[in-house]
């Protein structure tokens, strides 16, 4: 556990064109079109229990439940700080009569069961965890930002061990990861996970992907499919009408409804 820093200083954010309004730390990690695409990519239903793995201020789950009504989710973070602010973001959006913030380690199953995520309890787990590789890149400054960005060795491994530890049988994790490293996802994955879709975010038409949106079932069956790339941006620069209609306008991206 992470223990809660000194005061920092909020802002007030409206995202998802005003349907979802977010208090965040005006420095450090905050909500982008990652945590975005990572709702949108994740299908759920009434009824069902998500958690959001690494939540933050709450912003990808959050945003799901906007979209789900009847859905319960609960929003884990390490840092005591951004837990508090999370659940205060459940309440500003009146979805805290079925949003939990629990301040805990992705990584501690033991520590995620006593908070009440009993093992094999949870329909669907999405998550957007730090990538980028503190040995190779540079990393910011800002401890909380770093705490956001930065993987130590072996993280993704742990954080879907930890998925697969909450999924029933048959529950679906959606996470969101940088495109080159897809290899490292698929690995990870590994005999627990099976039905894997990957969708390619790329910034631009015919430029490399930057993002790789991926779901997997817990115990499914069959090979890999890619599904046609999200593009953001047309060749001029401007968004993309498919990432306004996500980004913007609530809408979902082709894995939500596998």
């Amino acid at each position: 556990m992470i223990p809660e820093t000194a005061a920092f200083e909020t802002s007030e954010d409206a995202v998802l064109g005003g349907r979802l309004r977010l208090r965040q730390p005006l420095r450090g990690h905050r909500v982008g079109h990652d945590a975005m695409l990572l709702a949108a990519a994740t299908a759920a239903q009434s009824g069902e229990h998500a958690v959001d793995l690494g939540a933050g201020v709450g912003g990808a789950g959050l945003a799901l439940a906007t979209r789900v009504p009847g859905l319960s989710l609960s929003l884990v973070e390490i840092d005591t700080a951004l837990t508090r602010l999370a659940a205060e973001n459940a309440k500003l959006n009146r979805l805290d009569d079925r949003v939990q913030a629990i301040a805990c380690d992705a990584e501690d199953i033991e520590a995620l069961a006593r908070a009440g995520l009993a093992p094999g309890s949870v329909d669907r787990v999405l998550m957007n965890p730090p990538f980028h590789d503190a040995r190779r890149q540079n990393v910011s400054p800002d401890p909380r930002r770093r705490r956001a960005h930065a993987a130590p060795p072996g993280l993704l491994g742990r954080w879907i061990a930890s998925a697969a530890f909450l999924l029933k049988p048959d529950g679906v994790l959606t996470l969101i990861w940088r495109a080159d490293e897809l290899d490292s996802v698929l690995a990870a994955l590994g005999d627990a996970y099976g039905a894997v879709a990957v969708l390619p975010v790329l910034p631009g038409p015919g430029r490399p992907a930057i993002r790789v949106l991926v779901r997997a079932l817990k115990g499914g069956e069959g090979d890999p499919t890619q599904l046609p790339p999200l593009v953001l941006n047309d060749a001029e620069g401007r968004p993309s009408a498919e990432a306004e209609a996500v980004l913007r306008h609530g809408g979902t991206l082709p894995l939500a409804g596998l």
